[in-house]
């Protein structure tokens, strides 16, 4: 398939189908006419014979000498004619009495010949009626030798140039009704294979929002041409078996955080009892990324599972909160911890949870990212936000969206599974909002939960009015 002509179902339709058309036609037309022609030529239609025959072969044979007489130049039909016609004879007169005759007049014609000067044309038959084919006929024709009056058999034959003169505007016809259906075809197939193919594209819209997050999505096989039906179910087929081997996976998971908690509790309390030293931070802060891990893994099943319950939630507090579990952690890895709150309150509709391992993730990707320098700020804005700024080195602009993506890293090797982020954004569009990266009071990364406005909340998330 080229970009210059896309391989269009709808369009090799179409084109298939005005071409088989007009081929169709095409071939029948020119099939009756070369029937209609063999059978006119051979005599089964109106006997082979064309009155003017002999009248068009003479016009062509007619001249004159140097002294003003009519003469006949041999021709290769006027030859025809006499080899064919038996008795052929004809009288060829002008009017200034000049003659040319060749053959005997019929002998009921004779008594024509003296008032040939009173006729202009005239089908002559052998009683006087209405005979088809005529005995004879009279025109007056322009020829080499000026205008003359012939009086000859009407026993000439079909020739082709008569066919031709007969057909070629029969051809012309068939090649006018071909092109009319052609561009009839051209204009209505295309509305009816669009709307055949209907139900194909409905199918491909509900392909474009699958998503991994959404189990259950299935092709619909309504109105889809029965030829591509098919196609739909081994599509279905497929997504069915994704989902089976997707769900496992995520019941693995589920099952290995669950029995990882306990070994890293253990773990974590055997390094708390070492002596103070930087191996031990580095041993504690392991074991701390390895609890969130595990956090993360069961918050990302609770989610599937909608196992969320909404009240109102404190931003001020929640994020004060989380400020302090993680301040040992951050001061450890040599930052300093700065909570910033516009407001003593700022209240949203959500599961206090979630948020708190959404705010945890960004804390601790902070710790993780930030250069292990400067000052983690946790902000809450009256506006309804809070946003985690470091002083690291920040997010490359074409790396800002993709860094919400699920197991995306920035850099190969690095700390993490690539879930925090993922979780975040899952928990902030579950709450009506989103998580965003923004621009810094540094050159750092600065990571913003947007909730949104309570006019604008999804419905489950808006308080329900008191009655009084």
């Amino acid at each position: 398939m080229s970009i210059r002509h896309p391989r269009s179902l709808k369009w090799r339709l179409v084109t298939r189908v005005a071409a088989t058309q007009g081929l169709v036609f095409a071939l029948l037309s020119l099939a009756l006419v070369g029937a209609v022609g063999a059978l006119w030529m051979r005599g089964l239609i109106s006997g082979g014979a064309y009155e003017l025959g002999t009248i068009e072969a003479l016009s062509a044979a007619v001249a004159r000498d140097a002294e003003g007489r009519l003469i006949l130049r041999p021709t290769p039909e006027l030859d025809r004619l006499r080899s064919e016609i038996e008795g052929f004879w004809f009288v060829v007169r002008d009017n200034g009495g000049h003659r040319l005759t060749e053959g005997s007049v019929p002998a009921h014609l004779e008594p024509l010949l003296p008032g040939l000067d009173r006729i202009g044309s005239a089908n002559l038959s052998h009683g006087g009626g209405n005979a088809v084919p005529p005995a004879a006929v009279v025109r007056w024709v322009d020829t080499a030798a000026g205008e003359v009056q012939m009086l000859t058999s009407a026993e000439g034959r079909v020739l082709l140039r008569h066919l031709v003169g007969v057909f070629v505007p029969m051809l012309l016809l068939t090649l006018l009704v071909i092109g009319l259906m052609t561009l009839a075809t051209l204009l209505v197939t295309p509305f009816a294979v669009q709307r055949a193919l209907a139900g194909l594209g409905r199918a491909a819209d509900e392909a474009e929002h699958i998503d991994i997050t959404r189990s259950g999505a299935r092709l619909s096989v309504h109105a889809v041409p029965v030829e591509i039906v098919p196609l739909v179910r081994a599509v279905n087929d497929a997504l069915a078996r994704l989902d089976r081997g997707y769900e496992g996976h995520k019941r693995f998971l589920a099952d290995a955080a669950h029995e990882l908690r306990t070994p890293i509790a253990i773990l974590t309390t055997r390094i708390s009892a070492l002596p103070s030293g930087p191996e031990k931070t580095r041993l504690l802060e392991d074991t701390t990324r390895l609890t969130i891990l595990t956090g993360q893994l069961l918050d990302l099943q609770r989610l599937d599972q909608q196992q969320v319950s909404f009240a109102t939630v404190d931003l001020v507090a929640l994020a004060e909160r989380a400020v302090l579990d993680l301040a040992p952690l951050a001061f450890a890895a040599g930052y300093e911890m700065a909570f910033e709150p516009e407001t003593e309150r700022v209240a949203v509709p959500g599961d206090e949870t979630a948020l708190e391992r959404a705010l945890t993730n960004l804390i601790q990707n902070a710790i993780d990212h930030g250069g292990r320098r400067g000052t983690i700020a946790v902000r809450v804005a009256r506006a309804g936000w809070i946003e985690v700024c470091d002083e690291g080195d920040g997010i490359a602009p074409n790396q800002r969206d993709q860094i919400f993506e699920p197991f995306h890293r920035l850099r190969q090797g690095g700390r993490g599974a690539g879930l925090g982020l993922d979780l975040v954004q899952r928990i902030m569009r579950l709450h009506g909002g989103h998580a965003e990266v923004v621009a810094g009071p540094s050159s750092g990364a600065c990571v913003r939960l947007v909730f949104p406005r309570e006019d604008r909340a999804p419905a489950h998330l808006r308080p329900h009015p008191q009655l009084t």
